[in-house]
């Protein structure tokens, strides 16, 4: 379809600079300006007989396409020269705190741990859980004050029998 085009290949000619100096403002790169310009200008091309603004609509379609490469090469890794200074920590330290949180809430009957978990980790108002267990919001504060009062206990960094003896010396 060479000769079907009404005009598109004359506006290309015509305003083919002005479209690559907004494609350059939006990327910063000519490597990545002439392709965000020559992909806009396949998929106007496609729609090039329903355009009434065509200036307006290149620039739309543009600005689109530029976004959504943006957001896609925001989530990909980038790699450079010096690795960035972060610091993951002991990741053994890591483990073993989850597996004394684990055995700690282990330690709580089903129904406080039922309670603990479905307020403080799933972060449901207290009406929810009380309907999802069937019992009362009051049944739910209580239970949830007696499983982080047990919790505070056993996941303590210090014994608790060595701050009694310190009180009384």
């Amino acid at each position: 379809m060479p000769g079907d085009d009404d005009g598109f290949r004359e506006f290309v000619d015509a305003r083919y600079m002005d479209l690559l100096r907004i494609a350059y403002l939006l990327t910063g790169s000519a490597h990545e300006a002439e392709d965000l310009l020559q992909g806009s200008l396949v998929k106007v091309m496609r729609r090039w007989k329903r355009v009434d603004d065509p200036m307006a609509y290149l620039r739309r379609v543009m600005v689109n396409q530029h976004i959504s490469l943006w957001h896609r090469y925001r989530r990909r890794e980038v790699t450079t020269a010096t690795p960035p200074d972060r610091s993951l920590g002991d990741i053994a330290e890591g483990v073993a705190q989850r597996q004394a949180l684990d055995a700690a809430l282990r330690s709580l009957s089903r129904r406080t741990r039922a309670v603990v978990v479905l307020r403080y980790v799933a972060d449901l108002p207290e009406a929810e859980v009380a309907a999802a267990l069937g019992c009362s919001i009051g049944t739910v504060k209580s239970q949830a004050s007696r499983g982080l009062a047990r919790l505070r206990v056993v996941l303590s960094p210090v014994d608790q029998s060595a701050k009694t003896v310190g009180r009384d010396a």
